[in-house]
């Protein structure tokens, strides 16, 4: 049974990736344009990271001292505090700017690299690689923004009443089980981070083999010419015409419950945009998915590390990781057919607490591997479950700042989680039962939002009945 459970996966998995790819060499679209410029992107990071191997940046332990942890814990949240204030409005400005900032993006890290490769051992590699991070930063929350272009600029596309329907449908609610279309702002998320992580695995190789021959600097030249293709891409990114709504949210007003969302300040909507009660229920479930991703990954490494394990055990669990964020990205567009986001976020919140409580009870090393397999699956459905409420509920103009805004609060969650291990030596069990009972607090207190959420929205329409 486990056997024909896993042929399943795989089969769903190569599905899935198949129809990626298949958008992906469909440069007349849109969102096949987003995904070319999506893969060598995340192609450029991964040489961008082999390079740095030897660095401060990448190259933490969980065997040398708590402050150089602490650092790189820091590290990862810095970038975001130019992303979010700085740089989220720009993106905002118009249409155009969201492509901009694409090829910005590409351009700037395609410049720094030929620098870095120069100082890769000099003092001067950790403001560039600073640099490096700010600018990955900066595509992937524009990224998030540009999808609800690509929606509306697919919709352009259809040349008929039924496409243009179908592609409007991407921007709302299915009304009746099973009425979802097939990819979805979910479905869309889940095959831009798959391409991305395949894109990270097979560039990998020569990276590496690069690496050996001629060291960081031969892998470095290839990833500014990576990113030099990867800007070229990103002036291709086909955007709608005509200027955008800047009053309603992508999915109309009905989303809302009947209530506005908008700023009437706009020096205020500059700095900090609306959020709809589904947004921020929804931050703050997918929020506790990433800070017990990042509790995990210490729990375990320093767990590994007092128990003296094997080398190999590090490798089975950042593998076990990796294979359930696939096995979750090739769930979502399934998921999505039958429940919508809010649901797909309760349900991961759900199989963590139960999966966690489940490896208190039996202990052990393999259970754990199964957790971190089982927090991948969740992480990797709850992110574009929570992307596309973003897409949907969020004005159009306002997404570029929400998604810095967000992408940084998720980032401190991971940080906070990060931090307990690492400050406080506990057991795997022990461990275990904090992720169980954050996860099944998490779950509730989401359930209960939305009810509640429900229940105001009754009242409202009954007074406005009345």
């Amino acid at each position: 049974m486990g056997t024909m459970v896993v042929r399943v996966r795989i089969v769903r998995l190569r599905a899935l990736a198949a129809e990626a790819l298949r958008d992906l060499f469909d440069q007349s679209s849109p969102f096949g344009r987003l995904a070319l410029a999506q893969v060598l992107m995340l192609a450029g990071d991964t040489l961008v990271t082999i390079s740095l191997a030897g660095s401060l940046f990448f190259s933490i332990s969980p065997t040398e001292a708590k402050s150089k942890v602490l650092l790189y814990l820091l590290l990862t949240i810095a970038p975001f505090a130019i992303v979010s204030p700085l740089l989220g409005p720009l993106i905002d400005r118009s249409r155009g700017a969201r492509r901009a900032m694409v090829v910005f993006s590409a351009a700037g890290r395609m410049v720094l690299t030929p620098f870095m490769a120069r100082d890769i051992h000099s003092f001067m590699i950790f403001p560039e690689a600073f640099l490096i991070l700010v600018l990955s930063k900066l595509y992937l929350v524009t990224r998030g923004a540009l999808i609800t272009e690509i929606a509306a600029a697919e919709a352009e596309r259809g040349e008929d009443v039924a496409a243009h329907a179908a592609a409007d449908a991407y921007l709302t609610e299915p009304t009746s089980r099973g009425g979802a279309p097939p990819h979805g702002l979910a479905g869309w998320n889940a095959q831009l981070t798959l391409l991305g992580t395949l894109a990270g695995f097979v560039i990998s190789i020569p990276g590496i083999i690069l690496l050996k021959v001629f060291g960081a600097p031969g892998v470095l030249v290839l990833a500014a010419l990576v990113f030099a293709v990867a800007a070229v891409a990103g002036f291709r990114l086909k955007l709608p015409h005509g200027k955008p709504d800047r009053s309603v949210p992508p999915g109309g007003e009905g989303d809302h419950g009947g209530e506005s969302w908008g700023h009437d300040d706009p020096d205020l909507a500059a700095l900090k945009p609306e959020v709809h009660p589904e947004v921020k229920l929804g931050l703050t479930a997918n929020s506790l998915l990433r800070g017990i991703a990042g509790f995990l990954v210490f729990l375990l490494a320093f767990g590994l590390r007092r128990s003296h394990a094997a080398l190999w055990w590090y490798g089975l669990a950042l593998g076990a990781s990796g294979i359930g964020a696939l096995i979750g990205l090739s769930l979502v567009p399934r998921l999505r057919r039958w429940m919508g986001e809010p649901q797909m976020l309760l349900s991961a919140l759900v199989a963590v607490s139960l999966g966690a409580t489940l490896a208190a009870y039996i202990g052990g090393l393999p259970i754990q591997m199964a957790l971190a397999l089982l927090v991948g699956v969740a992480g990797a459905v709850g992110q574009p479950s929570f992307d596309a409420m973003t897409q949907r509920y969020v004005p159009v103009q306002e997404q570029g700042r929400a998604f810095a805004r967000f992408a940084t609060r998720q980032q401190l969650v991971w940080v906070i989680g990060a931090l307990i291990p690492v400050a406080i030596a506990m057991p795997f069990v022990g461990g275990d039962v904090v992720i169980a009972v954050i996860a099944g607090a998490g779950a509730v207190i989401y359930l209960l939002g939305r009810r509640a959420q429900i229940v105001r929205r009754r009242q409202r329409r009954r007074a406005t009945e009345s």
